[in-house]
């Protein structure tokens, strides 16, 4: 049965000068962010890597696929492993997927964020292609992608906590990194959350049916 998904597709950003170490350390956090995203829901993200230095997941419920690229992109950058990924987001109807991983899958979602992917600006990190969504939300995406450039590993590490779905309280979160509230909230200030907010919130909001 064909319901309207979202598909992130991504490659890592100077993976030939940054070498093999570099990047399965990179495809390690990516692969575990993925499974994180999928506790969200409890829908498994199946992440696939293709090419090398490629990647894909699936999202059941679309409306996360703009905090899904927001916290993958956190936990490359927390990681300070030296590499970045872009990541093209589509959002369109897939019929049902096969079983096992992503690469005989098939549908708008994956031909958008493939596409998509495939001819993003030079230069770009982030993009979303979804069809049925008001230009202005690729529009987000792009100020998003110029914002998450400034991220210091503290402030993304820190954005892996917050960006969780009905996060705990910033003293909660702050005392697993083992510092203060007030530092805590900090770092995000200084990465910008409190800009992304309303996005994210008008991105999960919005019925995708």
């Amino acid at each position: 049965m064909s319901s309207v998904a979202a598909v992130l597709t991504g490659d890592l950003v100077g993976s030939t000068k940054a070498g093999p170490t570099a990047v399965e350390a990179a495809m390690a956090a990516l692969g575990a962010g993925a499974q994180v995203v999928a506790g969200w829901t409890g829908a498994d993200t199946r992440f696939t890597r293709f090419r090398g230095d490629g990647w894909q997941i699936y999202l059941e419920h679309p409306g996360l696929a703009f905090r899904a690229c927001l916290y993958l992109t956190a936990c490359l950058r927390a990681g300070d492993a030296g590499l970045a990924t872009r990541i093209a987001a589509g959002i369109g109807v897939v019929p049902e997927l096969p079983a096992g991983r992503l690469d005989s899958a098939g549908g708008a979602a994956f031909e958008l964020s493939g596409h998509a992917l495939d001819t993003m600006p030079r230069g770009r990190r982030l993009v979303l292609a979804a069809p049925a969504l008001p230009g202005e939300a690729a529009g987000v995406f792009a100020l998003a992608d110029a914002l998450s450039r400034h991220w210091t590993a503290k402030q993304a590490e820190a954005l892996t906590l917050a960006l969780a779905p009905g996060a705990p309280s910033q003293s909660e979160m702050a005392a697993k990194l083992g510092i203060t509230q007030q530092a805590f909230a900090i770092r995000l200030n200084g990465a910008g959350l409190w800009g992304l907010d309303e996005s994210l919130r008008l991105f999960e909001a919005r019925s995708y049916a």
